[in-house]
């Protein structure tokens, strides 16, 4: 008799925790989210000085409440999922764990209750309250552009590397230490922030030739700045076209099909859904 109220139990759990399509599991993953969220918001506000020195009794207090009941939810998800040990390995699995640890490791390493803002991956679960799986094929299109892309990008990024190493060894003879350029290193360091037109201004070229150098690679920085954009639009391009062939009609078995079309757009027949 226990047995199968302990049964009962956990599948009753596991719809609620694990589902999301019972009102039940919905109001759970809701809950769950604004605690997720509530407790980041927590953790933000105990780095600011003036809150921790006039609120940080309430600040604690908030957080372990949220570090004992993110535990008591882990180790129910332990109790009642289907296969314990393929959840404690799964993605969630981990978060789920890594979201806890934090505060109890606090009580060994100074400080590690910081990484708590790990908690913050666990609002990906909106994906399935939401149903936002149906996006996940537009997302792995664009994995698949950049993986199809990653040679053109490597070659792109050794390019610029190369560009400022020579850029960076010009200012090093040209400026010197007087100048703040007192390594090669530092000033491929100088080279790659004026090319990425980033420009933190703490190193600065003093001389005429300097400045010159300074300006080609400013605009050396203009100039291939949209290149990495390029590649992958025009990798995106292929894939959709790609893509589009990939959907064939079961009626009149043509292909080029766009990935929301709902019927054939030759002979009208209801097309099979898109595959993630």
């Amino acid at each position: 008799m226990s047995n199968a109220t302990d049964n009962s139990l956990r599948t009753r759990l596991n719809h609620i925790i694990f589902g999301w399509e019972s009102p039940g599991g919905k109001l759970f993953d809701v809950c769950l989210i604004w605690a997720i969220c509530i407790s980041v918001l927590v953790l933000m506000l105990e780095s600011v000085e003036w809150i921790v020195r006039d609120y940080e009794p309430w600040l604690r207090t908030a957080e372990w409440t949220f570090t004992l009941l993110f535990t008591a939810e882990y180790l129910t998800r332990i109790y009642c999922a289907e296969r314990r040990w393929a959840y404690v390995k799964s993605f969630y699995g981990i978060v789920d764990l890594l979201s806890i640890l934090p505060s109890y490791l606090a009580f060994f390493i100074p400080g590690a209750n910081n990484l708590l803002i790990i908690r913050l991956l666990r609002v990906l679960r909106v994906f399935r309250i939401l149903k936002l799986a149906r996006y996940l094929s537009e997302a792995n299109l664009l994995m698949r552009t950049m993986l199809l892309a990653r040679r053109k990008i490597f070659v792109f990024f050794s390019s610029v590397l190369v560009l400022s190493v020579i850029f960076g060894s010009l200012m090093y003879m040209v400026e010197g230490p007087a100048h703040g350029f007192t390594s090669i290193p530092k000033s491929i360091y100088w080279t790659i922030v004026t090319i990425t037109t980033v420009g933190y201004g703490d190193i600065v070229p003093q001389t005429i030739l300097g400045q010159v150098i300074s300006a080609a690679a400013m605009l050396t920085g203009y100039s291939i700045i949209a290149v990495p954009t390029g590649i992958l639009t025009a990798e995106l391009a292929q894939e959709m076209q790609r893509d589009r062939h990939r959907r064939h009609c079961p009626g009149c078995k043509r292909s080029g099909h766009e990935a929301d079309a709902a019927h054939c757009k030759h002979c009208g027949t209801e097309l099979p859904a898109p595959k993630p």
